[in-house]
Formats: C-alpha cells, structure tokens, sequence
C-alpha cells in the first residue's frame, strides 16, 4: 500500500512518502502544494493524508482534483481542515470548510455545484478541539488538558449527532469548531 503525507510539516510519518515546501524538516519530496501537478503519477497511492494543508492553499477545489488525479480507483483520502467557525485563526489560512464541502465531488449534486472529479464521502466528523498536543506550549496543565478532553467528547459527540444543525444553528454558542474531518473514496 502506498501512502502520502500532504504538506506533513514536522509530523513525519514512517511508511508514507512525506510531502511539505520548507525544506528545513524532515521531508522526502520538496514541492510547493500551490504548483500543479503534483510530482507523481496517475493513479500512484491508495492512501492520502491531508492534515491542516488545504485550507493554506489558494484554490482549494482544484488540490481535491489533483489528489483525485493522483488517488487509485477506490483509494482513500483523509482531509482534516478547520471548520469555518474557527477556520480563520491561522494568519495564512486561506479557507474554512464546511459539511456541505463533499457536495462538489458528487456527480449527483447541481450542475453548478459539481466540481468535476467523483469523491464518495464514507466518514465526516466535527471535531470541538483538535489541537491537545499544542496545548502544553501555551502552558496548559496537564489536569487542564484532561478536562478539555472530556468537554470535547461531550461537545464532539452532540455536534456529529447532526452535523449540518451543529453547523448552522448551534456551532457558534460554544466558541467555534477547530475542526473538520472527511474521509473520501476516489470514483474512478
């Protein structure tokens, strides 16, 4: 199984080929995630990891392309990016996501939404804090972090309950959602 690791930053990851611009980490392929193509071959990998890179990218729909180029028939694509109530704390962010975010790769969707290229959505989940290894360098007690798990559980398993009401009725009462996940198949 060959596996990617999209825009890895400092979480290199053994058994993927590891993907970032700054060459002042441990990377295996240098490459600037704006520039496409992407340096591999149609159809190369059965797992994608991208984790907190898209949303640093100018044109979000056209890297979904891409790794959908670069994807095998049936492989999957992991995307965690920041939830639009929260997708802005990040100076470079370019882009917050949302649950409506896999309609544009389903064929099935208006004409006018569809963006082209077939992804199957198999998971989505809203996560309320997402971050917890950060945390001790902002001085956060390990107690503190203890806690915080726990109300991200309780906030985290209400918001998936229904994930489209939690984005557009409640996701602001409880201070904004640091993340979202989808998990897609590649239709080929």
């Amino acid at each position: 199984m060959k596996k990617l690791n999209l825009g890895c930053g400092e979480s290199y990851m053994d058994g993927y080929v590891n993907v970032d611009f700054h060459s002042h980490i441990k990377i295996d392929v240098q490459h600037d995630l704006s520039q496409i193509p992407y340096p591999f071959e149609d159809n190369e990998f059965d797992y994608i990891l991208a984790s907190h890179v898209i949303e640093h990218l100018d044109k979000p729909f056209w890297t979904m392309r891409e790794l959908h180029r670069i994807l095998k028939p049936g492989g999957t694509l992991l995307v965690k990016v920041p939830h639009f109530s929260r997708g802005f704390t990040h100076s470079e962010h370019k882009a917050g996501f949302d649950v409506l975010f896999p309609y544009y790769f389903n064929p099935a969707y208006s004409k006018s939404g569809y963006f082209g290229v077939n992804f199957k959505l198999k998971r989505m989940e809203l996560h309320y804090m997402a971050f917890f290894h950060l945390l001790p360098y902002f001085g956060v007690g390990k107690v503190a972090i203890a806690l915080m798990k726990i109300i991200n559980g309780f906030v985290s398993f209400f918001a998936n309950l229904s994930p489209m009401f939690c984005s557009r009725i409640w996701c602001y009462w409880v201070g904004g959602f640091e993340e979202i996940e989808f998990e897609f198949e590649a239709v080929k």
